[in-house]
């Protein structure tokens, strides 16, 4: 049988007996029968007693990969996209390729469904290696766009994606830049409206699997080091395409692991992924999702990710522990630092992507041990754009959320796929 059709079967098996679970005593009753976890959905201690609840309920590897099992169908089903929908040709345009210091730049736009062009920017390592790891970049909330300046701070194009994008690919990776539903380039299909409703979050994990289609399909990709990262929302994005999606090997969520804190956007809890009526998952949890792959939490001191060192990582070490590989999860905690992915939290991730996919750090290290970013080009938005003049958004393309969601159902009327 192949791979993805047993991993599909794996997906869709039937509930293992004893695999359902929900904490006791610790979960709010929805007030209106709704089962989304918006916001701070816990208290903190609420968050840490469901982790210990979770310990004690699972104490072993075959109970946890049987409520694994269960939990990845609910998010997936939570999500929208049980059954998974039909994958269809991408028809990926690549265009205006840019050269600078060990890397390229070109715009990428591809569709994940027919109509709906994902869009994006492909950093390309300019060396001759026959293959390079990959790695999917998802960016967080950011303000709205006003004036067309803003475009310059804004998601994709802000300079610390560019930073993180670029230095990557200076160390040997090809990376992808995506943006988020009604965020960059999107904002020309839907407009910035179109963000806040929980679609949003149906249509950005399955355009984070159909990105991670589009690595693997380029000819220098290395399809056994496949590494994501992202900060906040764009961490939402990564943990939950690292748990459903076993083709992601290496994932580097920032600033969102949290046991209480389920993301305040309806992209990232706008469904019911986290709970249903015999499954709950907190964020840490979904981060458990990911064992034994590689996995390094960054957090900091000043939001919801501030107890991961005491809360948090113990629970994972568990969960990791149970197959053997403690190690493969680790924390770069900085206290003092708030919520973003500035400099200290990329050099953290330099360094564990470095390892876990065989990166050349060199190429960014000083003599004195610390990291050296200045080498990379920050561009003004207009020339990271994918539509413009000469490339103006194809006709085909679909304007309204609604008749989007509708592509995306008639894909799973359609047939399905196996689990990617």
């Amino acid at each position: 049988m192949p791979l993805l059709a047993a991993l599909h079967l794996s997906f869709l098996a039937a509930t293992a007996p004893g695999a359902t679970w929900l904490p006791e005593g610790v979960l709010p009753a929805p007030k209106d029968g709704s089962l989304v976890c918006p916001g701070q959905y816990l208290s903190p201690e609420q968050g840490a007693a469901v982790l210990e609840q979770a310990g004690r309920r699972f104490p072993d590897i075959a109970s946890w990969d049987a409520y694994a099992r269960h939990a990845r169908l609910r998010i997936q089903e939570g999500a929208g996209l049980s059954p998974w929908p039909l994958r269809t040709a991408l028809n990926p345009v690549v265009r205006k390729p840019r050269r600078y210091d060990g890397y390229s730049v070109e715009n990428v736009a591809f569709e994940s469904i027919p109509g709906y062009f994902v869009t994006g920017n492909l950093y390309r390592p300019l060396d001759a290696r026959p293959s390079h790891p990959v790695v999917l970049t998802t960016h967080g909330h950011g303000k709205p766009i006003t004036t067309p300046d803003d475009y310059d701070t804004h998601a994709r194009f802000s300079p610390g994606v560019q930073t993180r994008s670029s230095t990557l690919a200076r160390m040997g990776a090809v990376v992808l830049a995506i943006d988020m539903f009604a965020y960059g380039d999107s904002i020309q299909l839907v407009g910035q409206g179109a963000h806040k409703q929980p679609f949003a979050l149906t249509l950005q994990l399955w355009n984070a699997m159909r990105a991670v289609d589009f690595l693997m399909g380029l000819e220098d990709a290395d399809r056994q080091r496949v590494a994501v990262t992202g900060e906040s929302g764009g961490a939402t994005q990564a943990l939950l395409l690292s748990a459903l999606d076993l083709r992601v090997k290496v994932s580097v969520p920032v600033v969102m692991v949290s046991s209480h804190f389920f993301g305040g956007c309806p992209c990232e809890s706008g469904r019911p992924v986290h709970r249903s009526a015999d499954h709950f998952v907190s964020n840490a949890m979904i981060a458990a999702l990911t064992a034994p792959r590689p996995q390094l939490v960054v957090s900091d001191g000043k939001d919801w990710t501030s107890r991961v060192p005491n809360v948090e990582l113990p629970f994972l070490r568990r969960i990791y522990g149970y197959y053997g590989t403690p190690a493969n999860v680790a924390n770069v905690h900085l206290a003092d630092e708030g919520h973003d992915y500035g400099p200290s939290k990329r050099a953290a991730m330099y360094r564990f992507l470095a390892e876990q996919l065989g990166l050349n750090l060199s190429v960014i290290a000083r003599p004195d041990g610390t990291l050296d970013e200045g080498r990379v080009t920050i561009e003004r938005a207009p020339a990271l754009h994918v539509f413009d003049a000469e490339f103006p958004i194809p006709p085909n393309a679909l304007h309204d959320a609604a008749r989007i969601e509708q592509a995306l159902r008639a894909l799973q009327s359609e047939g399905t796929t196996p689990a990617p």
